[in-house]
């Protein structure tokens, strides 16, 4: 799906790959190994974007909130409880949730909160390959410039997307500073002339997070690479 780092991909209508929002949140809770494999029963996805925060004893864990108060209804911080501790809650483990996707889903994986130094080594395990210094059919994401720039030390050869709120100027040059592949934006700040911009930049660019059909295909005619999605766009 990535085109090589720094070169800007065609602008030619295609359909983006359709990557599940935290899994498929109808079947079971967000960001659980069950949502994950609900998703990836449904003929139109591809893949996979979830989130990943550490746990007390430095394990990446599937997690969006740094508490689990409003999923799991449980007024505690992630990095409060064990790996083992947060599983009882059905909070699943990084290495848990590749091990059951396989090597063939896209997987966009969204750093939350602190580095997780371990996310590295799990993922090597997962994705990395053995020809080439980049991970397999995966990228990983973030709000927060510092994590990517940690990561990007850690891991020169892999693919990063700067997620953003705006396609501002300042946004795409930040992304390009950063050596990112490409900025996952709100779909409501893509359009014809924003797409434009990022593309000059030599950017790839996906879009988040889309729940209706005829908002995935405007996004497919705008060149998008991937689209965050959930409820009907999850469905086709």
């Amino acid at each position: 799906m990535s085109p090589a780092a720094g070169r800007a991909p065609a602008a030619v209508s295609r359909r983006a790959l359709r990557l599940a929002h935290r899994g498929d949140w109808r079947a079971a809770p967000e960001n659980t190994l069950e949502a994950m494999l609900a998703a990836l029963a449904i003929p139109g996805c591809d893949g996979l974007e979830f989130d990943i925060r550490g746990s007390r004893d430095g394990v990446p864990v599937l997690l969006h909130d740094a508490t689990l108060a409003r999923v799991q209804g449980i007024d505690v911080a992630a990095e409060a409880l064990s790996a083992a501790e947060l599983g009882r809650h059905g909070i699943p483990t990084l290495g848990d949730v590749l091990a059951a996707a396989g090597a063939g889903p896209f997987l966009d994986v969204e750093l939350k909160g602190e580095p997780v130094p371990a996310v590295v080594g799990v993922l090597e395990a997962a994705r990395g390959s053995a020809v080439a210094p980049g991970l397999a059919r995966a990228v990983v994401s973030s709000f927060e410039p510092a994590t990517l720039e940690w990561l990007g030390e850690e891991r020169p050869g892999w693919a990063r997307w700067l997620n953003a709120v705006d396609l501002a100027p300042a946004t795409i040059a930040l992304a390009v500073e950063l050596g990112c592949l490409g900025i996952s934006a709100d779909w409501r700040a893509i359009d014809a002339r924003s797409a434009g911009l990022v593309r000059a930049a030599g950017l790839e660019l996906a879009a988040w997070t889309v729940r209706r059909r005829s908002t995935a295909a405007r996004l497919d005619e705008l060149g998008v690479a991937a689209i965050c999605v959930e409820a009907a766009a999850l469905d086709g």
